[in-house]
């Protein structure tokens, strides 16, 4: 008995949309046996046929109108990576309601408008598949969703964005600023034309959101993420970590209360060990721990981002889709009541890292320690440079655990002080796991 065909529809054909093309020729012969069937590119959907690809389009197989696949009877899968939101979630609703699969790698469509798709896919009985959603070419996904099944998930925290990793590894492997390490970025390109999005935080976040959903069964919104980039980085800061056996990396954190079921899913610039694992974690590559109530923590580590890497995860999706035997199972986000609500920035915990910029003479420190001690904020321990002008020196301080809301109120009160300059610094030491 022959194999069948099965046909796709592909939404896009950017660097990650040719990828899939290319290695799901190459790998054609693997994946028929690994699958049962042979996976053919049916049609393809671009804006612009004249646009300049990493491999040519094939032809024959061009269309500017994304109903075309979605109209297809013979298309089973649509593959969806045009990027957005609007049109990404008009294109991927009318495919599940006329009964196809959908993958997709758009994690900025399931941050924003993943409740709505799931519902809709949940009702249609068919699956959504967004490995490439989160950290390129790690399986993170199928990690959670599959292997993780049977834990509870305390913690997931993790270097998600490469490109705001490879400039903090440059400015702490060679001293360089934070504008040569986003001009070094962009040449070599890890970082787009406008950096936006990777360097203030919102890629990562759109991340954290899903891997939140995946973990707790539920959807953030948006507004309840916390979000900061790493425009704000200097140099010296880097530095002062290292001094203090620490890594400055751009984490996002979802973690779980156990005492109240509240979830706390935020991306911040934080100070972690030097000696664990993730502080190891250079250039533009990810890495994720997640720690189960069973397993324990695992770490997962490889490319983030790039043509191969992300493609090799939109393969194993359409694998999945082809291989789809119960349209019941997966097609939804299974809510449930287990947890609370998200967990406001405010209230979050953590030590912190404290640079002021203060009038070097008698008195100043024990000013600064005093709006801490009224803050209920203990230090844990201080560094003043000998190095430095005549009138102002850089006072570092790491401080106790505190709740971020009293970090920030002690920050303000810091800053009004007549002998402080500029806006004081304050970065999160994490307690990674």
């Amino acid at each position: 008995m022959s194999e069948p065909t099965l046909k796709i529809g592909l939404a896009g054909f950017g660097n990650v949309g040719a990828g899939v093309y290319k290695n799901l020729a190459k790998n054609r012969h693997l994946l028929r046996e690994r699958t049962g069937c042979h996976l053919e590119v049916a049609r393809i959907a671009v804006r612009d046929p004249a646009k300049p690809r990493p491999i040519p389009l094939p032809a024959g197989l061009v269309t500017t109108d994304l109903g075309e696949l979605v109209e297809d009877p013979e298309i089973s899968i649509v593959v969806e990576l045009i990027g957005g939101t609007d049109q990404a979630f008009e294109f991927v609703r009318a495919a599940l309601e006329r009964g196809k699969a959908v993958v997709t790698g758009n994690k900025a469509l399931l941050a924003e408008r993943g409740h709505d798709l799931f519902a809709i896919a949940e009702a249609c009985g068919r699956p959504i598949h967004y490995e490439a959603a989160v950290a390129g070419g790690i399986p993170i996904i199928k990690t959670v969703q599959e292997a993780l099944v049977g834990n509870h998930i305390q913690s997931v925290v993790g270097i998600i964005n490469g490109t705001s990793n490879y400039i903090l590894t440059r400015m702490s492997e060679s001293g360089i600023s934070y504008g040569e390490a986003l001009a070094e970025a962009q040449s070599l390109g890890y970082a787009e034309a406008d950096p936006a999005l990777d360097v203030n935080g919102w890629d990562a976040a759109h991340k954290a959101i899903i891997l939140a959903s995946l973990s707790y069964g539920r959807w953030v919104p948006c507004d309840r993420v916390h979000v900061e980039g790493v425009e704000d980085i200097r140099g010296e800061d880097v530095a002062f970590a290292e001094r203090l056996g620490y890594t400055v990396k751009l984490l996002g954190v979802i973690r779980l209360h156990e005492d109240s079921g509240a979830i706390e899913v935020r991306v911040q610039p934080s100070l972690i060990p030097s000696r664990h694992i993730l502080a190891s974690v250079g250039g533009a590559y990810n890495a994720i721990a997640v720690r189960g109530d069973i397993v324990g923590e695992t770490l997962f580590y490889g490319s983030g981002a790039g043509q191969d890497p992300t493609s090799s995860s939109v393969i194993a999706d359409i694998a999945d889709a082809a291989m789809w035997s119960a349209p019941a199972r997966g097609a939804g986000l299974a809510t449930h009541s287990l947890y609370g609500e998200p967990l406001p920035i405010a209230e979050s915990v953590s030590k912190y890292y404290l640079r002021v910029e203060a009038e070097d003479r008698p008195g100043v420190l024990a000013r600064i320690a005093a709006v801490l001690g009224e803050c209920g904020i203990g230090i844990l321990s201080v560094i003043q440079p000998e190095d430095h002008d005549e009138a102002y020196a850089s006072i570092v301080l790491m401080l106790h655990y505190a709740t971020y809301g009293v970090a920030l109120d002690a920050l303000g009160r810091i800053a009004e002080l007549d002998c402080v300059r500029d806006r004081p610094v304050l970065l999160r030491v994490e307690d990674v796991g």
